[in-house]
């Protein structure tokens, strides 16, 4: 089996999300048929991590995700497209209310615009975490973590909500083929 991992280390943004698609085509054109992204993000822009998340779910190859250290925010997202997900001893996922940055004036159809948006965006969001988690013993509030109340997920809560099927730090074999995508 080719395993290739993907060490994905920074936000996500236009250029990691490019970075990330173009890492995963190189790596299949070199075999792999197992993608194992290796994750330590503070999340990042909603578009990209929807993107990623759906770019990954296409691969035709098996992405397993593991949690390095931290998955926050919109790094949970990408973490979600593993079909086997795992984290480190000492990692952590945190779930956040949603904010944007705005430069200027707005005027009140963009405010709609933003509000409408950010509605769109954290429905989606709770979609996936609730698809992804089915059947996990503690079932994850995420409108209430992403309006409200935050919430961060050691790896026992993490196994116990679906979110990975197991703790493993997953020690890297020295022949291992590996990439790196970071800011």
């Amino acid at each position: 089996m080719a395993r290739h991992i993907i060490h994905y280390t920074g936000p996500i943004n236009s250029s990691t999300c490019g970075n990330l698609i173009n890492t995963c085509s190189r790596a299949l054109q070199q075999g792999a048929d197992v993608i194992q992204l290796n994750i330590a993000t503070m999340g990042g822009e909603c578009s990209y991590g929807f993107t990623l998340y759906n770019f990954l779910l296409s691969l035709p190859v098996a992405v397993h995700t593991h949690n390095l250290g931290t998955v926050e925010s919109m790094g949970n997202i990408l973490f979600l497209a593993g079909e086997h997900r795992t984290a480190c001893v000492y990692s952590k996922f945190l779930f956040h209310p949603f904010h944007w940055t705005l430069h200027g004036s707005v005027d009140h159809s963009r405010m709609a615009e933003y509000a409408m948006s950010l509605d769109y965006d954290l429905r989606l969001y709770a979609d996936i975490v609730a698809e992804r988690t089915e059947g996990g013993a503690d079932r994850l509030d995420v409108p209430r973590y992403l309006m409200a109340a935050p919430r961060i997920l050691g790896p026992r809560e993490a196994l116990e909500s679906g979110m990975i099927h197991a703790i493993d730090d997953l020690p890297i074999a020295a022949d291992a083929v590996q990439w790196s995508v970071h800011a």
